[in-house]
């Protein structure tokens, strides 16, 4: 390895030195922009001279693992802030960094995973591995033999080569979908300049959009797009025309020309993917990535996806019977389109159900359900403790920072951004700072990013059922990440298969509409009165309806995931040749259509052209994991009520079984270790209504 960049970094540069914050804060009040250009380039520079002062030596196994997982702290510092600001707080400097150093850091990472040193040490202990080594040990040995074959440091020079242009290029191409869409989206915010054209919203939410048209400099009232095909507002807007607006506004991103298209980045960023798995040995990028999963191999993934798509296609079929009879009620003229699906869903669920959704918002306040909900849970099942600490810095004035204990020691931190706001990506998500690590002796600092509309000024932020159903699922992820205790940072926290990520933040949906728990957050923000019982049961019984609707957008955005990333790099070029942007509506429409999920009034969760996870995260040829993963979760819900549910002990046991082992252990083996078997089906295909087709 060699280094083109001086290690020197300047003493008043905030990621010189590890920060002397509560566990490791990173000190966001001294953080600008211009500090993270020298961080990198120091880091870089620093990283590769531990490698190379390591592996000249030609370590023993303990002491090359030590030394591989403990060098780089500089550049881990500085990336890891880099890339959560980069997606929260977003602005032209930063994004200008992201561009010139994306590239550079993936060929950094190419030149640490490519080292012949480095693949031939671990080659050599991997054939002979020393009886001193403990199973984390192992696993990591075993985990960087796996790597080097499947990261190309087997290939000739000449693969190499071509290898590390193929990531640099990805890595370019990912930053410009990130960008092209977060700016498309926002400029596709429907604005609207004559209130009735609200009708159907609470005064809550028209004082949000005349904020949020006021927040851009416009006169009357914005609808910000959320990231999903479905908009929320949708289900409370009663005029047909203006929820015809929102709905095409949301599926038009990325792919209406001009400079925030997304189809050509992402039928490059298909395309240069298909090559790199057919040099690496792989039929195509779906093999190379699911062959790393639990799923074992893409047929097994994608056969999950198509058992399940008959039935759901059935329910969501007799679902829009039924609501076009809404329609039809509500004095409108049908067929049914998909911009009237939520609102007549909204309007089905009152009437047979005696639930308004929208109307249950005063009972769902953000601070209560945050603090009476999701921490109070994870009081009762784990243990923990948390309390605010205005005195540290966050990045954002939206952020807050709680120190978290475990049975009164101190854990880590926890950051809560809740609110969106223009320099944000959509979406939810949880993220880190900081990883728990022994070796390291380092604390989880985690972060949960959601995109609740702010409130007016004044205001409670009230949530919706679904906000609340995110919040709790993304802090399933969080508690991945407290709970972790491993000694290699490689395996922290949700370092596991993306199709078992999931597993943990989808059991912990399931805890936030368990009666008991929503007693103790369920309450009207201004009276205090518990929601209702027959509310409560209501609510429960209305969850459960729309499982085809629900199950059907997801699987269409899964099977478009799969057949995008199925695809040869010889098939591409057939597909693309020459590439023109409106292929990629035409390849999206044949490949649902062959799938047998192509209905009108169910679009993908997410279309190509804003397919976030796939073309600017990490979800490529993975998407189907959400389901693959809810199969562990429906079982592991199965096993909470045998047992008693809400108690300590479960949750200790659900800890020190999964929660806590992170990517250490082989992920099912701990799934076997905590139920006592393999996962069944079954409990899932009861739960989204799929066990009588």
């Amino acid at each position: 390895m060699s280094a083109d960049t001086t290690s020197e970094l300047a003493a008043d540069n905030p990621f010189a030195a590890p920060s002397d914050l509560p566990f490791g804060l990173p000190p966001f009040d001294r953080v600008r922009a211009e500090h993270f250009a020298p961080a990198f380039a120091a880091g870089t520079a620093q990283h590769l001279a531990e490698l190379d002062a390591l592996l000249d030596a030609e370590p023993g196994a303990q002491e090359l693992l030590d030394g591989l997982e403990g060098s780089g702290q500089l550049l881990r510092r500085a990336v890891a802030v880099f890339a959560n600001l980069v997606g929260t707080d977003a602005d032209d400097e930063l994004r200008a960094v992201q561009a010139e150093w994306f590239p550079r850091l993936a060929a950094h990472e190419d030149a640490v995973r490519l080292d012949p040193r480095l693949v031939a040490q671990v080659a050599r202990h991997h054939a002979d591995p020393p009886a001193g080594l403990d199973a984390e040990a192992r696993r990591l040995l075993e985990r960087l033999h796996t790597d080097a074959a499947r990261e190309g440091a087997l290939l000739d020079e000449a693969g190499q080569r071509r290898l590390r242009e193929l990531n640099a290029e990805l890595s370019r191409l990912t930053t410009a979908f990130d960008t092209a869409l977060l700016d498309d989206t926002n400029d596709l915010a429907v604005h609207l300049e004559d209130e009735a054209e609200l009708e159907g919203l609470d005064a809550a939410g028209v004082a949000r959009a005349r904020e949020a048209a006021q927040a851009r400099g416009l006169d009357g009232w914005l609808l910000p797009l959320v990231l999903p095909s479905g908009q929320p507002v949708l289900e409370a807007l009663r005029r047909r025309d203006v929820r015809r607006r929102v709905h095409e506004a949301s599926l038009a991103r990325g792919g209406r020309g001009g400079p925030h298209d997304t189809r050509v980045l992402l039928q490059r960023t298909a395309a240069l993917r298909a090559e790199r798995a057919q040099l690496l040995g792989f039929a195509h990028h779906a093999a190379w990535v699911v062959a790393d999963e639990t799923a074992g191999d893409a047929e097994a993934a994608v056969g999950m996806l198509r058992r399940l798509a008959p039935a759901a296609v059935a329910n969501a079929r007799a679902e829009a019977a039924e609501l076009e009879e809404v329609l039809r009620a509500d004095g409108e003229e049908g067929p049914l389109r998909a911009w009237d699906w939520a609102h007549c869903a909204e309007r089905l669920r009152r009437e047979r159900f005696a639930v308004d959704t929208e109307a249950l918002r005063p009972w769902f306040e953000l601070e209560r359900v945050l603090v009476d909900g999701v921490f109070a849970t994870a009081t009762a099942l784990y243990g923990l403790g948390f309390s605010e600490r205005p005195d540290l810095p966050a990045y954002h004035p939206d952020v807050r920072v709680f120190e978290v204990t475990d049975d009164g020691r101190p854990l880590g931190l926890y950051l809560f951004d809740p609110f969106a706001r223009a320099s944000k990506r959509g979406g939810a998500w949880m993220s880190s700072f900081a990883d728990q690590s022994r070796l390291l002796g380092t604390a989880p600092v985690v972060v949960n990013c959601l995109n609740v509309p702010a409130p007016a000024p004044g205001d409670p932020a009230l949530l919706t059922v679904d906000e609340v159903e995110t919040l709790f699922h993304e802090f399933g992820h969080t508690l991945h990440g407290l709970l972790s205790d491993v000694r290699y940072p490689r395996f922290s926290g949700t370092s596991v298969p993306r199709d078992f990520v999931e597993f943990p933040s989808q059991v912990n949906e399931f805890w936030g509409f368990e009666p008991e728990v929503l007693a103790r957050y369920a309450r009207h923000h201004v009276t205090g009165e518990p929601l209702p019982q027959e509310a409560v049961e209501g609510l429960r019984a209305a969850r459960r309806y729309g499982q085809g609707f629900s199950t059907l957008e997801y699987l269409a955005a899964a099977l478009l995931d799969q057949a995008w990333h199925r695809l040869s790099a010889g098939a591409l070029d057939d597909v693309l040749d020459p590439p023109r942007p409106e292929q990629v509506q035409e390849f999206e429409a044949a490949a649902l259509a062959e799938a047998g999920v192509a209905l009108e009034e169910v679009p993908p969760r997410y279309r190509s052209t804003y397919f976030h996870h796939v073309f600017g995260g990490g979800y490529a040829a993975a998407y189907y994991s959400y389901v693959w993963s809810e199969v562990l979760d429906a079982d592991t819900v199965e096993w909470f009520g045998e047992n008693g549910g809400l108690r300590r002990e479960n949750g200790e046991r659900f800890r020190r079984t999964v929660l806590s082992r992170g990517g250490s252990v082989d992920p099912l083996a701990a799934y076997r270790e905590f139920r006592g078997r393999d996962a069944r089906i079954e409990p899932l295909l009861r739960r989204r209504g799929l066990d009588a087709a």
